[in-house]
């Protein structure tokens, strides 16, 4: 790899981690589009999953007490049955309408969760077995797109999470879906040691970026938090939107 994009992608993990410890979220995939201007999609989700899996634990370290596990232990029963049932089509998948229907997905969970619901009130669904299902879909959804973070977000909205609870249970539960991405990649026999100086490096920018951005997220009262996180997660979901109408040749 040329020397520039090798420092490129490690600028680039140093500030994406930054932002996912202030929002828990955003990071990733915006890690994931940087890389993809450097790597194939083949080789930049499995390098990803590895970066991510270490910015992921390191906020897991930091946030460890805030960690709701009643949430976590669901959400990761189906991770790997799910991942294994989409891993042949990483691919062969049409990535921009992934992208595409990610978006809208995001957008609506975001804004009008009940529509998913078909009416229903979320609060009446409890919320273990809903954890259960989003993380059969992120299992299933992650080896295709590689983030996965805008996807399940929404759902650690309105359930009485502090800013500090949000974090540590969302990077716990993108811990063990990175970590289920790297089994399932390492067994379809990705070369991991290949690329293990880029890995390092960039494993070492998510550490100390995930420290500068905790220092931020000090100074955020919870409706500031939430408000800053509903509006990314929109930025975000447009993106999605644009680059899947755009690759698909709607706009």
């Amino acid at each position: 790899m040329e020397p520039i994009a090798f420092l490129v992608l490690c600028g680039a993990s140093l500030l994406t981690a930054g932002v996912s410890a202030v929002l828990g979220m955003a990071g990733g995939i915006m890690l994931l589009a940087v890389m993809l201007l450097f790597l194939e999609p083949a080789v930049a989700i499995p390098i990803h999953a590895v970066v991510q899996l270490t910015s992921n634990s390191s906020r897991v370290v930091i946030h460890a007490r805030s960690v709701r596990r009643d949430l976590l232990f669901p959400y990761v029963l189906l991770l790997l049955p799910a991942g294994a049932l989409t891993l042949p089509l990483v691919q062969i998948a049409p990535a921009d309408a992934l992208r595409l229907g990610i978006g809208v997905f995001v957008l609506i969970a975001t804004w009008q969760k009940q529509w998913l619901l078909l009416g229903v009130d979320p609060e009446r669904i409890p919320v273990r077995p809903r954890f259960a299902l989003v993380g059969a879909a992120a299992g299933a959804v992650g080896p295709l797109v590689g983030a996965t973070g805008p996807f399940i977000a929404p759902f650690f909205l309105g359930i009485g999470l502090s800013r500090f609870e949000l974090i540590g249970t969302k990077a716990a539960c993108q811990t063990t879906g990175h970590l289920a991405k790297l089994i399932l990649f390492g067994i379809a026999g990705f070369a991991f040691l290949e690329y293990l100086g880029l890995i390092a490096a960039m494993a070492g920018c998510v550490v100390a970026g995930t420290w500068l951005g905790t220092r931020l997220l000090h100074r955020l009262d919870d409706d500031r938090f939430t408000r800053l996180y509903k509006l990314t997660l929109t930025a975000i979901a447009l993106r999605l939107l644009w680059s899947g109408l755009s690759a698909l040749g709607v706009s």
